[in-house]
């Protein structure tokens, strides 16, 4: 091994373990308490020592996210497996309501905290459930149901939809990326999405028992928008 190699597996070491600090801060005590001077503190080092790994609290706190987001993608991921379409559908959608619940704080950093350019880092759940669905548009298995709601600009929407299933590795043909596929999508994101922040961060509007029945119900209606009963 050279001397620089072995500098730089030195250096990536040293940066997984100022990360893992600040994961463990933010778990224990929010987002807030992930701070250059705190995670310093912890190593036993002074806090401008920190600036030679990462320039900014901001710049950690996104490397914080990816390391999130590939853990979150990898239990999706283990989902995967299995022949049945709405199956591996319900088993992501679900696993991703029980991650969230399990990890408040670190859903809280990475989807509900706005990114370079606006932009958040949904894209780890999205792209899995792009890679479930995009296969079976392609072959026309799914036969959407719902009607489409007339949106501003939905030319874009669909241009936006078909780069995402070719960033996500899967060939889907023009004609299976149409207005209500899109349309159904965003549904499915948007509801998805918004029962599990409102259950991670205590948001309804009033005491509610069995989320997990209302949130599987809410599936099989969106279910029933791509042609599944």
């Amino acid at each position: 091994m050279t001397e620089a190699t072995r500098r730089e597996r030195l250096r990536a070491a040293t940066e997984a373990e100022i990360r893992q600090r600040a994961r463990d801060l933010l778990v224990a005590s929010g987002r807030e308490a992930v701070t250059l001077r705190a995670i310093a503190r912890e190593l036993g080092i002074t806090a401008p020592a920190l600036y030679r790994y990462y320039d900014s609290r901001e710049e950690l706190l996104r490397r914080l996210c990816d390391d999130i987001c590939d853990d979150l993608a990898a239990e999706l991921h283990a989902k995967l497996a299995g022949e049945d379409f709405l199956d591996r559908v319900f088993a992501v959608c679900r696993t991703f309501r029980e991650w969230a619940l399990a990890h408040p704080d670190e859903f809280a950093l990475v989807f509900a905290t706005p990114a370079d350019g606006g932009r958040t880092q949904q894209d780890q759940f999205g792209g899995v459930f792009l890679r479930i669905v995009g296969p079976l548009m392609a072959e026309g298995a799914v036969q959407v149901r719902a009607e489409p709601f007339e949106l501003p600009g939905l030319a874009a929407h669909q241009e936006s939809l078909a780069r995402a299933f070719t960033s996500e590795g899967v060939d889907v043909p023009p004609e299976a990326v149409g207005s209500d596929a899109v349309y159904c999508l965003l549904r499915w994101w948007v509801r998805v999405y918004g029962h599990v922040a409102l259950e991670v961060f205590g948001r309804f509007p009033f005491d509610l028992h069995h989320a997990d029945r209302l949130y599987d119900s809410m599936l099989h209606e969106l279910a029933h928008d791509l042609g599944f009963d």
